[in-house]
C-alpha cells in the first residue's frame, strides 16, 4: 500500500462502534480481518440543480451519512462484494474481466464503475482480487448521492489496494467519468464534493478545470433535509438523460442563432463563453432565439440543417434517440437563471448582510420554482413537502438532487429548529392514511461534513 497520504487516518477501531461492527461482520463473512476501511460521504446540493453537466458551478456540502467499505486485498484474482444490508445480494467476479450492465443499475455495478475508472486510468489489465464489505447509511434514491458515494468509495478502495497516489481532484474527475459506465450522463458535482469536502464549510464547485472554494454558511441558520419518500433512480429513468440532451440541443440552437460554430458545442456554458456575455444577457438571447412551444426532431433538424439520421446518431445519446418532444426554451431558461442564483448565493454568504438568511431563502425558493416549472424535475409530493416546510418556518425550501422524488433542503433559523422538525414530522410524515413507510422517513438537520478518507487500524 502507498505511503500514508492526507486522506489516510490511523484509528482505534474499538473506539468507533460502526467500524467495529463492520470488522466483526467482515470476519464472520470472510473469516479474516479487513486491512483498511474507506469512507465517502453523500452530499446535499444547497443550490445549483441540473447545471453541472451544462458546465456551471454548483454549491453542495457533504453530509455525515456515507458509504463505508471494509477491505482485504487477496492473492486470487477474484473480487468478492458483500453488503451489510440484506436487500443487496452478494456479488463476485473476476477482477480482470469487469462487465457493467447498463440495463440494470444494480448496487454492485456502482462499485465496478469506481474500480474500472481507476483500472483504466493506470492502464492496468491485471487487478488484484479483494474482499469488500459495504455499509451505507445514505437513504437510497433520495437525491443525496448514495450511488456516487459508492463509486467514489470504490475508486479510493482500488487506488489504496494498488498502492498508487492521486490528488483528490484527479480522483473526483476519474470517478465522475467512470459513473457514466452505468449510463448516467452526470456532470461531476457529486464525485467532486465527496472528495473535496471539508468539515464546517460548503463548497462552490467549478468545472473545467475542477476546483472548489469554501463558502461560509450563515451561523444563525441550519439546513434541514427532508425525504419525500418518493424514490427515483437516476440511471433507471430516461428523464435525467433527456434533460441532458435538451440542454445540449438548446446550446446548439443558440450557437447557430448567434452564427457560432455550433457542431462542436455540447454545453450551454460554452455558448456564453464564446459570446463573452453575462448570464442575464444569455437569458435575453434565449428569449430571442428559442420559442416556448416544444420542438420536435424535424424542427431541430431544420434549424440545424441536418438529417434525422445525423441528429439521432451524432447528437442524441442512445437512450434518447426515440424522444419526440424537446422543451429547449424552458431548459435553457432554467440553466442560465440557476447558474446566476448560485453566484448570488455565494456573494450573499461572503457579504453577510443582516437579512442574509431571508435572502438565501428567497434564492432557494426561486430555484425550486424553476426546477418545478421550467425544468419539470419535481413531483407532487416534493412540491407538497417544500410547501409544508415554508409554511412551518423555513425561510427557503427546494428540491435537491436530480428531483422526481428524493429530498427537499430547507434553510431554517436556528432558534426555530426544534419546533420546525416536530411540526414537519407531524404535517408530512404522520399522515392519517399511514402511507409512508417508517424506514423511508428521514428528517434531519445537517452541517457540512468532511470528504473521503482511508482508515488504517492503529
Amino acid at each position: 500500500m502507498a505511503a500514508e497520504s492526507s486522506a489516510m487516518r490511523r484509528v482505534q477501531v474499538a473506539e468507533h462502534p460502526r467500524l467495529l461492527k463492520l470488522k466483526e461482520m467482515f470476519n464472520s463473512k470472510f473469516g479474516s480481518i479487513p486491512k483498511f476501511y474507506v469512507r465517502a460521504p453523500g452530499r446535499v446540493n444547497i443550490i445549483g440543480e441540473h447545471i453541472d453537466y451544462c458546465g456551471y458551478s454548483v454549491l453542495p456540502m457533504a453530509i455525515e451519512q456515507d458509504v463505508l467499505i471494509a477491505v482485504e486485498p487477496v492473492k486470487t484474482y477474484t473480487l468478492q462484494l458483500a453488503n451489510t444490508n440484506p436487500l443487496y445480494p452478494d456479488f463476485s467476479t473476476s477482477a480482470n474481466n469487469i462487465q457493467i450492465d447498463k440495463t440494470k443499475p444494480l448496487w454492485h455495478n456502482y462499485f465496478l464503475c469506481g474500480l474500472k475508472g481507476i483500472q483504466e486510468h493506470f492502464g492496468l489489465s491485471n487487478l488484484t482480487g479483494m474482499n469488500c464489505l459495504v455499509d451505507g447509511n445514505i437513504p437510497p434514491s433520495s437525491g443525496l448521492s448514495s450511488s456516487s458515494a459508492l463509486v467514489c468509495c470504490a475508486g479510493l478502495v482500488t487506488l489504496t489496494v494498488l498502492g498508487r497516489n492521486l490528488s483528490k481532484v484527479e480522483l473526483a474527475e476519474i470517478c465522475a467519468k467512470s459513473e457514466r459506465y452505468i449510463g448516467t450522463e452526470g456532470g461531476g458535482m457529486d464525485q467532486s464534493i465527496s472528495f473535496l469536502a471539508e468539515e464546517g464549510t460548503a463548497k462552490l464547485i467549478e468545472f473545467s478545470p475542477l476546483r472548489a472554494t469554501d463558502v461560509k454558511l450563515p451561523s444563525g441558520a441550519v439546513f434541514v433535509i427532508a425525504n419525500s419518500c418518493v424514490e427515483m433512480n437516476k440511471a433507471a429513468t430516461s428523464q435525467y438523460n433527456i434533460r441532458v440532451m435538451e440542454c445540449r440541443l438548446a446550446a446548439k440552437l443558440l450557437a447557430k442563432y448567434k452564427n457560432l460554430q455550433w457542431d462542436n458545442i455540447l454545453r450551454l456554458d460554452e455558448v456564453q463563453a464564446k459570446l463573452g456575455i453575462s448570464l442575464e444577457e444569455m437569458l435575453l438571447v434565449t428569449e430571442d432565439a428559442l420559442h416556448p412551444e416544444p420542438y420536435n426532431p424535424e424542427e431541430i433538424c431544420r434549424c440545424l440543417g441536418i438529417s434525422l439520421e445525423e441528429l439521432r446518431t451524432q447528437i442524441l445519446s442512445p437512450n434518447t434517440q426515440d424522444v419526440l418532444i424537446f422543451k429547449l426554451y424552458q431548459r435553457a431558461k432554467h440553466v442560465y437563471s440557476e447558474a446566476a442564483r448560485v453566484l448570488q448565493f455565494k456573494k450573499i454568504c461572503e457579504e453577510a448582510p443582516e437579512n442574509m438568511v431571508q435572502l438565501l431563502g428567497e434564492l432557494m425558493n426561486q430555484s425550486h420554482m424553476s426546477c418545478r416549472d421550467m425544468y419539470e424535475c419535481s413531483c407532487p409530493e416534493l412540491d407538497q413537502l417544500v410547501d409544508i416546510c415554508r409554511k412551518l418556518g423555513a425561510q427557503g425550501s427546494r428540491l435537491t438532487g436530480a428531483g422526481w422524488g428524493g429530498c427537499a433542503v430547507s434553510i431554517v433559523p436556528a432558534d426555530k429548529l426544534p419546533g420546525f422538525l416536530a411540526n414537519v414530522h407531524k404535517a408530512y410524515y404522520q399522515r392519517s392514511d399511514g402511507s409512508l413507510a417508517p424506514e423511508k422517513q428521514s428528517l434531519f438537520a445537517t452541517k457540512p461534513g468532511g470528504g473521503a478518507l482511508v482508515f488504517l487500524e492503529a
